[in-house]
């Protein structure tokens, strides 16, 4: 019964990981429908983020259900909980994918990004999905060291996040509220997006070491 409990256990990394996967998957298709104006990707992610929701209900369920017959206690618990918080996470990431998706498709045949944004963008698109890969990448193999890099990239998301206010508020902006409001909003999706997946190392680090990663910073 214990390597059944320890099976179950192992099985929530692995979804977790699948939960990465689905939503970098998501992302870099949401990027491509917000630039290029692509209706059949924007559907598909939002049509798809279902999956991603499922495999959080499943984590969720496994981890009551395990604490409820096996009292988990001390690293084991420490693992039903991290888990628990990191599913919430991603799902949270889907829904963020989603909302870039809606956006391109509400602005369709045109694309909701003017073309002196587009290769900012196109960057804050492809730091998302490096950080996701990461972040994949991290509760595979819990490696607390990659897991504090991610702060550095959300500094880079953050960089371009102002880059985006700095175009906007700028007297040679031409382009009307509208697409003003729309930019406003996925600058905002991408910056959630990014703090999410930092919360998701963060969380690693704490099932590895016990300690925050500022704990960790403060004692290096």
């Amino acid at each position: 019964m214990r390597d059944a409990y320890h099976e179950e256990l192992d099985s929530l990394s692995d979804k977790l990981v699948e939960m990465t996967r689905l939503v970098r998957s998501a992302m870099a298709r949401a990027v491509t429908a917000l630039l290029d104006a692509d209706l059949r990707l924007s559907e598909e992610v939002i049509s798809g983020d279902e999956h991603v929701n499922k495999i959080d209900a499943e984590i969720e369920e496994t981890v009551f259900d395990l604490m409820a017959r096996q009292q988990p206690v001390a690293g084991d618990l420490r693992t039903l909980i991290t888990a628990l918080r990191m599913s919430g996470d991603l799902e949270r990431m889907g829904d963020l994918a989603v909302h870039i998706a809606k956006t391109a498709r509400r602005r369709h045949p045109e694309s909701a990004v003017p073309p002196e944004l587009q290769a900012t963008v196109l960057e804050m698109g492809q730091i998302a999905e490096r950080m996701i890969a990461k972040t994949g990448s991290v509760i595979a193999s819990q490696d607390v060291e990659m897991g504090l890099e991610l702060d550095a990239d959300d500094d880079q998301m953050d960089r371009l996040h102002r880059r985006l206010f700095d175009i906007l508020l700028s007297p040679k902006w031409k382009h009307g509220v509208e697409p003003a409001v729309d930019i406003t909003l996925a600058g905002r999706y991408f910056e959630r997006f990014a703090d999410h997946a930092v919360h998701v190392a963060e969380n690693v680090v704490y099932l590895v070491t016990g300690q925050r990663p500022e704990e960790i910073t403060d004692l290096a």
